[in-house]
């Protein structure tokens, strides 16, 4: 399915807040956050020129998250950005001046953080970010997940040291949860979707995210014609399209924002025009875009600068993950989780339909730029999928 945006929002400036959230300033200051972190390093940006020719387009370029800051997903660049940020905001309400990232070792900045607790619900990558950030600058945290997290990625959150609570229902209960008893105990609330009064810290990991629109603009000779974005709340289609909208201007790329038929709220608040809550189905394979009810930043921005609205289905997501295993004609080997190659599988779909490809402007002169938004987080649940453990493909990537 392909909606297009006619909303009377659609091309018109973002808000003020989103406009500082999504900014210059905003992206370069996460930036220099981020450098400052010993494990930070660029991802890769990887041409597929045998896959773009495949799909009848100019050039395909994969932005790949599976390798960024140990956790194997854009997520960490968002959760654990917040945390550092609050955590000096603190420090600067003590210290009774500005604190810079620099200091985030100084001891008097690592006590004040020591009497913070961070709290956030997740699928799986967001709580790991939390948890690491937290676990940085020697602060708490608490992860609220819930039945359909797998254990793997449970594991991989307490490894950081958090403490996990376990709750019923899905993603969009333990956010509830999160805010109820965050707002009991006094807890940091570091959520990657937004509510009602609740949107300045959804804003700043959003900003984290736009480290990967910097990065990837710096390496391509000329802008992308198209952006194809996986959405589960939608704050990471936001940042993307939001950031790229103010760096490129008139020349920004058609954003596509791709999400699971069986949980597509962004794609019900575009039909609605409003934000909108869908109805639990069955369980999606992509687990991590796995989400109810949409933030209502990430809604507001893609009101404006998200051009078109398409849901994919599970077998899409599963060839994807497979092609970019096994790819052919030369092309790189890719580790994509069940989540990560969900734009790619949009742009698949959409290639793959003349009337969708009219629609979008899709053709040989198309530049595509997908981003790979998660590795393989779950290994067991990779290779059961694609038939191949992660280390096989990046043997076969060597």
């Amino acid at each position: 399915m392909l909606l297009l945006n006619q909303r009377p929002e659609h091309n018109q400036p973002l808000v003020a807040a989103d406009a500082e959230a999504l900014g210059m300033a905003g992206g370069e200051r996460a930036e220099h956050y981020l450098k400052a972190r010993h494990d930070h390093a660029e991802t890769p940006l990887h041409a597929l020129p045998a896959l773009a020719d495949g799909l009848g387009i100019a050039a395909l370029h994969v932005k790949d998250e599976g390798q960024r800051l140990g956790l194997g997903s854009f997520k960490a660049l968002g959760g654990a950005y917040a945390v550092m940020r609050l955590v000096l905001e603190e420090a600067g309400k003590w210290l009774g001046r500005d604190v810079d990232i620099g200091e985030i070792n100084d001891a008097r900045v690592r006590q004040i953080a020591s009497g913070m607790i961070f709290v956030c619900a997740t699928d799986g990558n967001h709580g790991r970010s939390v948890a690491q950030g937290a676990s940085l600058v020697g602060a708490r945290s608490v992860i609220f997940v819930h039945a359909g997290v797998s254990a793997e990625r449970v594991a991989a959150i307490a490894r950081f040291g958090a403490e996990i609570v376990e709750v019923e229902g899905g993603y969009d209960h333990a956010v509830r949860e999160v805010a109820r008893v965050g707002a009991e105990r006094g807890w940091k609330i570091v959520s990657n979707t937004s509510w009602l009064g609740y949107e300045r810290v959804p804003g700043l990991v959003m900003q984290g995210y736009t480290v990967i629109v910097r990065e990837t603009l710096r390496r391509m000779a000329e802008p992308p014609t198209h952006v194809f974005l996986q959405a589960g709340v939608g704050g990471f289609a936001a940042a993307i399209a939001g950031h790229m909208a103010v760096m490129l201007g008139s020349r920004r790329p058609k954003a596509v924002v791709v999400e699971p038929r069986r949980s597509a709220c962004i794609y019900a608040s575009a039909e609605a025009g409003r934000p909108a809550t869908v109805a639990k189905q069955e369980p999606t394979v992509m687990t991590m875009l796995e989400c109810a009810e949409p933030s209502l930043v990430a809604w507001r921005v893609l009101a404006r600068v998200g051009d078109a609205f398409m849901t994919v289905d599970e077998e899409d997501a599963v060839a994807v993950m497979k092609r970019l295993a096994r790819p052919l004609g030369g092309d790189p080997a890719i580790v994509s989780g069940e989540s990560g190659g969900a734009g790619l599988a949009g742009l698949v779909r959409a290639a793959g339909d003349r009337r969708i490809r009219a629609a979008l402007g899709l053709d040989t002169h198309s530049r595509v730029l997908v981003i790979n938004s998660e590795g393989a987080t779950d290994h067991g649940r990779f290779a059961e999928l694609v038939g191949m453990a992660p280390e096989e493909v990046f043997l076969q990537s060597a």
